[in-house]
Order: C-alpha cells, then sequence, then structure tokens
C-alpha cells in the first residue's frame, strides 16, 4: 500500500461579511442636540443615535423586542421606541438610569413613551434582571465598556492645573465594582458572563450586535473586536457580519474627521515616539445569530 504525499487542499474557512455605514455625517453633539437632554453630556460613553438606529432597523422588524444591557443613557432604547419596537435596557448605575427615562419622557410622544423601559442591575447577572424576558428577544444592541480609562475632558480643571480628564468622572463610575473599571482577564470573564446571559435572553435565531472601539495601550493595540468576536463565539454564537462605522464625515470622497483636542494631542505625542498610530474614525458593529447562520 502507498501513501499519496498530495497535501490535501484547506478546507475554505467562511466569510463574514462587512460593510461601512456612515453614521456621523452629522456630528453626535449635532445628532443629539434637541433631542437628548443636557444632562447626557457627563457620560463618558454615548452610542451615536444614527448608528443606533440603523442596527435597529437593520436587524429587527417593527414590533420586534429590543434590548440593551448596558443602556448607559438610554441611546438604543429610545431609538428603538421611536421605531415601533418594544424596548428595554438595563443600566447598574441608578443615576444614569434616571437620565435614560428623563430622556425617555422627553423624546418620546405618548404613543411610543409605553414602549421604552429601563431595569436598574448587573449585566453579569441578566437572569436575575431580566429573566421574564428569557427566550423570547430579537436582538440585543450593546456598547460594552472599551476596558480602557473612559471619561470626560475638563479643560477648565485643565487650565487650573488639574488632570484633563478628572479621576473622579471616569469609567462610569467611583465605584471599582463597575465594569467600566476592569482590565484584562477581569474584563474578558466578566464579558464572557454577560454574553452567556444574552444568549439566554435571545430566541433560537436572534441577533446579538456588539459595539466597540480598538484602543492604544504602550505603544500596542488593544483588538477589542478580535477579543469580542472570540468570547460572543465561545457563548455559542454564529459570526454574521462586522460593520465599520465611520465616526468621520465623507465628503467628495474624503474622510473629515472630528477629533478631540484629547486625540489629537494623543496621536501626535505617540507619533513623535515613533509609534506608527493614527486617528481613530470608527467603530467596530458585530453583528451574531444564536444558532446557527442560516436558523429563522
Amino acid at each position: 500500500m502507498t501513501t499519496s504525499t498530495t497535501p490535501r487542499p484547506a478546507r475554505p474557512r467562511p466569510q463574514v461579511p462587512l460593510a461601512v455605514w456612515p453614521v456621523a455625517q452629522t456630528s453626535a453633539q449635532y445628532q443629539r442636540a434637541g433631542r437628548y437632554l443636557p444632562d447626557c453630556t457627563a457620560h463618558p460613553a454615548k452610542m451615536l443615535p444614527e448608528l443606533a438606529r440603523r442596527i435597529i432597523t437593520e436587524y429587527s422588524p417593527p414590533g420586534a423586542l429590543v434590548v440593551d444591557v448596558m443602556a448607559g443613557i438610554g441611546t438604543t432604547v429610545v431609538e428603538a421606541a421611536a421605531q415601533d419596537r418594544r424596548a428595554v435596557g438595563v443600566e447598574l448605575e441608578p443615576h444614569w438610569a434616571d437620565v435614560a427615562r428623563a430622556n425617555f419622557d422627553h423624546v418620546l410622544d405618548p404613543g411610543h413613551r409605553p414602549l421604552a423601559e429601563i431595569r436598574v442591575g448587573d449585566a453579569r447577572r441578566l437572569g436575575d434582571v431580566l429573566g421574564d424576558l428569557a427566550g423570547t428577544v430579537d436582538l440585543i444592541c450593546t456598547s460594552p465598556p472599551y476596558a480602557c480609562d473612559a471619561g470626560n475632558m475638563n479643560k477648565a480643571n485643565w487650565g487650573a492645573g488639574g488632570g484633563l480628564c478628572p479621576s473622579a468622572t471616569r469609567n462610569y463610575s467611583v465605584d471599582r465594582s463597575n465594569l467600566g473599571h476592569a482590565r484584562g482577564a477581569a474584563y474578558e470573564a466578566a464579558m464572557a458572563d454577560i454574553y452567556a446571559g444574552c444568549y439566554t435572553l435571545l430566541r433560537p435565531g436572534g441577533i446579538l450586535v456588539t459595539v466597540t472601539k480598538n484602543t492604544r495601550r504602550a505603544g500596542q493595540t488593544l483588538d477589542l473586536a478580535g477579543r469580542t468576536s472570540t468570547l460572543v463565539r465561545r457563548a455559542g454564537f454564529t459570526y454574521l457580519a462586522h460593520v465599520v462605522a465611520l465616526h468621520a464625515a465623507v465628503r467628495d470622497s474624503q474622510l473629515v474627521a472630528r477629533p478631540s483636542f484629547w486625540q489629537t494631542n494623543q496621536v501626535r505625542k505617540a507619533r513623535n515616539r515613533g509609534e506608527p498610530t493614527h486617528l481613530l474614525v470608527h467603530e467596530d458593529c458585530l453583528a451574531f445569530r444564536k444558532g446557527t447562520a442560516h436558523a429563522h
């Protein structure tokens, strides 16, 4: 008997569709102005309203049940309810839950306000907060913390000799148990619990969409999109699509960035150190399905 030495052809790897969404033709501030309450500006990480609307219309029909397990000021819930979906948010910090409810009252008309709800609770224990919805959710749209410091710049404090981003305002809460403070293995373990909870909440064939952004630390890129994909697939999901959500405007086939002083300053310092970094003008919007890719 002889053995063939001809190598076997490699099995084709499944292709994940890639799309680009220009969701920042107008600035984030303009998208919220006159629609969301001024108290929202204090939150360090707000989803673009246009991005939330695009995800909701792309991945759920009218009448669907939409959930955001880390709701913040309630952008996803507002935009889902405004588009005739029942929407429920989970938020750990009571203050931000109160801001979300105020946004519901402010933005939504009397016909849509009953569709929006916020519950105070920990996304790491979704069974305790949303157990009554298990197996019925059509779409979960959420933006987890980016495993790096998040805060709002205080230029007046910086001009007076203090920090540009005071520590008391960082990472969503001064409570160190808040997931915004988690890093490394602790962050991944917490997110694994959250994605397992999302799997239980969704109906068969339901969709999970995560919005993340890659960041840099100590001269290296933190591939949060890649880590998120790994964690979500370990929870049993099928990877459907990767959307590049542009935070720069498209003008005459050119990207027009709107970087903050902080972003510009950090990139300039990195390039002066010889690091080949650039302004980041997108978020990674990753879509997954509960079950196989062809489940309904």
